[in-house]
C-alpha cells in the first residue's frame, strides 16, 4: 500500500552518506523531532535528477528551510559511496543529507518502488518529495511516470 498524508513513515535501515564514511540509521531516529523535506529519485548521475532535482533543492534550500524545515534529504535505491559521488560532483556541502536505500526497503515500505529494468535501472524509487513532521507525513509529491514536476523543490515551496 502506497503511504499518503497523515500516516507514520515506516522503521527500517537506510544509510546517510557522510565524509567519515557511510553512516546507518533508523528512519524512526532520522525523522524523529524534526520536520523533514525528503525528495526521491530514480537514480544518482541520471539525466533529469542531476539535471533539475537535486540542484532545485540545491537552488532552493535557504528558502525551504526558512518556511520551517529542519532539514532536507535527497534518497535514492543507491549505495551511499555513489551517493557521496553525486553529492561531491552536485557540490553538496551540507545542505542536503544524502541517504543511500540500497536494498530499497524504505521505497517498498512506503509503496513507492517502480521497475526501471526496462532502462537497465532494476528496482528503483519513483520520484516524489515529502514533507514529514516527527515521522508523520503532511505532504506527499508523487510524480506520474516520466513527469518532473510535483516533486521539484519549487513545488514543494509553494505548498510549505
Amino acid at each position: 500500500m502506497t503511504i499518503k498524508v497523515g500516516d507514520k513513515l515506516p522503521n527500517v535501515t537506510v544509510t546517510q552518506a557522510t565524509a567519515e564514511g557511510p553512516k546507518p540509521v533508523s528512519t524512526d531516529e532520522f525523522f524523529k523531532g524534526r520536520k523533514v523535506a525528503l525528495f526521491a529519485v530514480p537514480g544518482a548521475f541520471t539525466p533529469t535528477c542531476s539535471a533539475k532535482h537535486l540542484p532545485g533543492f540545491k537552488q532552493h534550500a535557504a528558502e525551504v528551510k526558512a518556511k520551517g524545515i529542519d532539514t532536507i534529504a535527497c534518497i535514492s535505491v543507491n549505495d551511499p559511496f555513489v551517493m557521496k559521488a553525486w553529492a561531491k560532483d552536485q557540490g553538496i556541502d551540507g545542505e542536503i543529507l544524502m541517504l543511500a536505500d540500497g536494498n530499497g526497503e524504505f521505497t517498498k515500505a512506503i509503496g513507492l518502488e517502480m521497475d526501471g529494468a526496462r532502462v537497465g535501472l532494476g528496482q528503483r524509487s519513483q520520484r516524489y518529495s515529502l514533507v514529514a513532521k516527527d515521522g508523520v507525513v503532511t505532504q506527499l509529491n508523487v510524480e506520474a511516470p516520466g513527469e518532473f514536476r510535483v516533486s521539484s523543490a519549487e513545488h514543494l515551496l509553494e505548498n510549505l
